[in-house]
């Protein structure tokens, strides 16, 4: 597939830090003021309702004296040599002085050379005595004034060890193992769920038959693998083939990230390490599955971490103490998954660690139809739908791709309001998929013109060139980033290419710009992506596949990616084997270049044909093109026979 597209600059993603994620995390699960807002609130109607006493005129005793004797005083309370008490009317003191404050409570101190007439005169003024302890007084007011401010200390200490929790446990559990345990309870995934990995599954058969019945292989004095290794590209069923492997199996399955080992603290991926062991000796017989191992278990000594790396070495080194510590007929089996087989240490992969690898290739056509099929399970299905059709039509695709095709071509046909997707919603998902979504933006002419000829270009070189892939739609209608496409299918899977085949896969690259330079004579922009292909194809022509006569069988790659920038790797080669490699891909890509623009001359008047079909209804397909070309279509990819 051929797109016009200039290359844009991807954007730049912001990793959050696990502290920030676990208190974001609290946050929405127990807003704090949820807590805060009534402690606060409980705080104030002790201090200032419940228990809070108005505010009182300090007095003389004098004046206290005065008050009595003209019988203005209510009650009186006595704390030790303190008097607290009540005016029958507010008294303000001292009258003659800004500032002075009016109230009916008042307090004073009785000094200890005062009369003993005091309680007889209070007596006969009818004024209420009472006295409170000294002792009971202190500690109700220590309780009062301190008692909101512990209990607000002791909420923040409980909101703190929440979070400490949420955290891992702290400072006490940064060492707990943070694994996820998958019962029969969440759902079980079985080996029915798993489909296009017939491989795959075959050789964990046996480990499933393990597990169900060890003693089978121990009378005989044989043993399970204690590590087994998924290698596989994103997408292709690794981390579903672990889950489908204990569902069978019906046993405990421990499943974290090896990224969740590693903390800032050195020594706590190593603990971690130990108590998922630990927790999985205790499940036995359990499944331990470590994905994207390659985090913590790249080869050691290297240099291709830049600063401090002791925490991930340890972890690392721990991981191995382990699997070499425990005994296979305990049950425990531990399965790893990566796409970068090639960085990992060589002490992870010796026999009895990760004794067995397994390696999941991308599905052939067969493999895409039934894992289709599983996905569509659930999926009503319109009669002109094909799954072996739609096979054939997504060449490269893994499963979780072909995942999100069939939940994208649900939405499309929901969106309609349609009782079951159709094979339009399919076309329309794997388009929205591989360029985007359609852009309804206004072209001017000459734009427009521009890149009908581009994409004719395209299709008539594909229909031109001996062994190119089949055209199957040719399309000017804007997706993503690309003005226009041209699709092509292989008529079947193909694991290899012949040289002729790469180079006619340049030469259709190249028609695009090609027919630009014959119509308008001069070149744009649109063939930025397409020259992209074209370069890498080429040198890996050269540099991996040995197809240059002047530089004969020889790879010039490097045997092993140390995981550096590729700045600081060296060359395996000298500067005029360079100077030559140079020369060569620009010899091949220069051949293409000259027959693409040979096929469109010698039919110029086809070219403005399917440019003038393409302006007018903007997609073509495979019989539009036979028919405005009068050329006879390649084979197109047939339906498998049972």
């Amino acid at each position: 597939m051929h797109t016009d597209t200039a290359k844009q600059s991807p954007a730049t993603s912001t990793r959050r830090s696990p502290a920030l994620v676990t208190m974001r995390s609290l946050w929405q699960r127990q807003p704090l003021w949820r807590i805060l807002v009534p402690m606060l609130l409980i705080n104030y109607l002790l201090t200032y309702v419940f228990f809070s006493t108005p505010a009182a005129v300090a007095i003389p005793y004098t004046v206290f004296k005065q008050q009595v004797e003209a019988g203005n005083v209510t009650d009186v309370i006595s704390t030790g040599d303190a008097i607290r008490g009540t005016f029958k009317t507010a008294l303000t003191y001292p009258a003659d002085r800004e500032g002075a404050r009016s109230s009916q409570s008042f307090v004073t101190q009785r000094p200890v050379f005062a009369d003993q007439a005091l309680e007889q005169r209070l007596e006969e003024t009818g004024v209420v005595i009472d006295a409170v302890d000294q002792d009971a007084s202190s500690w109700f007011t220590v309780l009062i004034s301190f008692g909101p401010t512990v209990a607000l200390i002791g909420a923040f200490i409980w909101l703190s060890r929440r979070a400490a929790t949420a955290a891992g446990g702290g400072l006490v559990g940064l060492g707990k193992s943070r694994a996820k345990r998958y019962d029969d309870a969440q759902g079980t995934v079985t080996f029915h769920d798993v489909a296009g990995i017939d491989e795959a599954e075959n050789e964990l058969l046996e480990i499933v038959d393990f597990l169900r019945n060890p003693s089978k292989y121990q009378r005989l004095g044989g043993t399970m693998p204690k590590g087994v290794l998924l290698i596989g590209a994103p997408g292709t069923g690794k981390t579903l083939l672990a889950r489908a492997i204990a569902g069978q199996a019906a046993v405990p399955f421990f499943s974290l990230s090896a990224s969740e080992f590693i903390e800032m603290i050195v020594g706590v991926g190593a603990s971690r390490v130990r108590d998922l062991f630990r927790q999985a000796r205790e499940a036995a017989p359990a499944i331990v599955f470590v994905d994207e191992l390659d985090a913590i278990g790249r080869t050691r000594g290297t240099g291709a971490q830049f600063g401090g790396h002791d925490e991930r070495e340890q972890t690392l080194n721990q991981i191995l103490t382990e699997m070499d510590g425990f005994d296979t007929r305990e049950g425990v089996i531990v399965l790893a998954a990566t796409n970068r087989v090639d960085v990992l240490d060589a002490a992870l992969l010796r026999p009895g660690r990760f004794d067995r690898r397994i390696v999941l290739q991308r599905p052939d056509r067969a493999g895409r139809a039934a894992i289709l099929g599983v996905h569509t399970r659930k999926v009503p299905l319109a009669p002109d739908v094909s799954l072996e059709r739609l096979a054939a039509e997504t060449p490269g695709l893994v499963g979780a791709e072909l995942r999100n095709l069939v939940n994208e071509a649900a939405l499309l046909a929901a969106r309609r309001d349609a009782a079951a997707v159709g094979a339009v919603d399919f076309s329309e998902a794997l388009q929205k998929i591989t360029l985007g979504p359609a852009r309804h933006v206004l072209l001017n002419p000459a734009d427009r013109a521009r890149t009908a000829y581009h994409e004719a270009g395209h299709a008539l070189v594909a229909l031109l060139t001996p062994g190119a892939d089949p055209v199957h739609r040719v399309s000017i209608v804007p997706r993503g980033a690309a003005l226009g496409a041209t699709y092509q299918l292989p008529v079947d899977d193909r694991s290899s290419y012949a040289e002729d085949d790469l180079q006619s896969r340049i030469t259709c690259a190249l028609g695009g710009r090609a027919a630009e330079k014959l119509v308008y004579g001069v070149s744009t922009t649109g063939a930025e992506n397409d020259l992209q292909q074209v370069t890498d194809i080429a040198r890996r022509m050269v540099l991996r596949w040995g197809m240059s006569e002047k530089l004969g069988p020889i790879s010039f790659v490097a045997p092993q990616d140390d995981g550096l920038p590729a700045a600081f790797q060296q060359q395996p080669y000298s500067e005029a084997t360079s100077e030559l490699i140079d020369a060569e891909v620009r010899r091949i890509v220069d051949d293409s270049h000259h027959e693409a623009e040979r096929l469109l001359a010698t039919h110029r008047a086809t070219l403005d044909a399917l440019a003038a079909a393409l302006l007018e209804a903007e997609s073509l397909n495979a019989d539009d093109l036979h028919a405005i070309t009068g050329l006879p279509l390649p084979s197109q990819p047939t339906e498998p026979t049972s």
